[in-house]
């Protein structure tokens, strides 16, 4: 690759609703690695309700006319000359985490998801809608065999950011979990859940998304504000609507947990103690993933042969699958074949 080359790309030129379009296709410089890099061949990148949130400036720019995307799979084509444990040709998934500082407390005690000068791919760096990457090699993970491109790309937010979630949550072994919203990180952490013992109950509103949780074997699958069959030992809450959370709360049995799994959420209703939070009902958030969380879940998905399901767009149309995703029109995860 010669100096001056250029990519094709998509960036956010400036954000706003997906309606007027923020996403613009453009020609970029191809990336150079750094020493501690790796310089990626995108071959697909799955599309996140992040990207949205993006693209939309509900997440304020960080980067100006950013590249989005961080669900990433590709090759590697160049190794940064401080890198080790890739090679040249190499297939490597590209996560949301980009880098960490490893000197703050929430570092040292194994919490870097919380390191206040966290980095992330595609908000403060340039992301996978594009035909070329970086990624610190730190940072990179090698995926499990036997999952295509397409079906390993939803794996590397949507699976790692719902698996956090569920450890989060707290689900007791056997126990009961509802899940809200089921979209791409949903259907991943629902197989999470079942092969681990646990009975789900989806509550979503798309009758589409119904249909994908019970054949997958979730135990029911009703509207995002029905009561489930049973009290719920833990929930997660997908879907980035604040009025679900007293929903989701009351559905709790004594001592159950809600986890939080957006990275951004509308407001929430107030709360009644008594209805939402006695009997010792927790509420929590989830912020990123660790690194240990991604290995886990790619050991985990390695040893138990989940169902990706995926959406494909081409590369011309990511503007048309962010669309899609804004308006509920893809059914699993949303993912965009960028090399030919």
């Amino acid at each position: 690759m010669a100096p001056g080359e250029t990519m094709a790309a998509w960036v956010v030129e400036a954000p706003a609703p997906v309606e007027r379009g923020p996403l613009s296709p453009r020609d970029l410089p191809l990336p150079r690695a750094a020493d501690d890099e790796l310089l990626v061949r995108v071959s697909v990148c799955g599309v996140c309700r992040t990207d949205l949130h993006v693209a939309e400036g509900d997440l304020p720019p960080h980067r100006p006319a950013v590249v989005p995307g961080h669900e990433v799979v590709g090759r590697v084509v160049a190794c940064g000359a401080a890198t080790t444990g890739f090679g040249e040709g190499d297939r490597v998934g590209i996560a949301w985490l980009r880098r960490t500082c490893q000197r703050c407390v929430y570092c040292r005690r194994g919490r870097e998801n919380l390191c206040p000068n966290s980095r992330y791919t595609g908000w403060d760096a340039d992301g996978g809608y594009a035909e070329y990457t970086t990624v610190p090699a730190d940072y990179a993970y090698h995926l499990p065999e036997g999952y295509s491109d397409e079906e390993s790309a939803p794996l590397l937010c949507a699976g790692l950011i719902g698996y956090r979630a569920w450890l989060r949550a707290r689900l007791p072994e056997g126990g009961s979990l509802g899940i809200y919203g089921f979209g791409a990180s949903a259907h991943l952490t629902a197989q999470v859940a079942m092969a681990s013992g646990a009975t789900v109950h989806v509550l979503t509103r798309s009758a589409q998304a119904r249909e994908l949780a019970l054949e997958l074997g979730a135990a029911s699958a009703g509207g995002a504000g029905d009561r489930p069959p049973e009290p719920l030992d833990s929930a997660v809450l997908f879907a980035p609507v604040g009025e679900l959370v007293p929903v989701a709360l009351e559905a709790l049995d004594r001592g159950g947990t809600l986890a939080i799994a957006g990275i951004h959420l509308t407001d929430v209703p107030p709360l009644n103690y008594q209805r939402h939070l006695f009997l010792e009902r927790n509420l929590c958030s989830v912020t990123a993933n660790t690194r240990q969380d991604g290995q886990e879940f790619l050991r985990f998905a390695a040893r138990h042969r989940m169902r990706v399901t995926t959406t494909p767009y081409p590369f011309a149309a990511a503007d048309r699958a962010l669309d899609d995703l804004a308006h509920d029109r893809v059914n699993g995860a949303a993912v965009i074949r960028v090399a030919a």
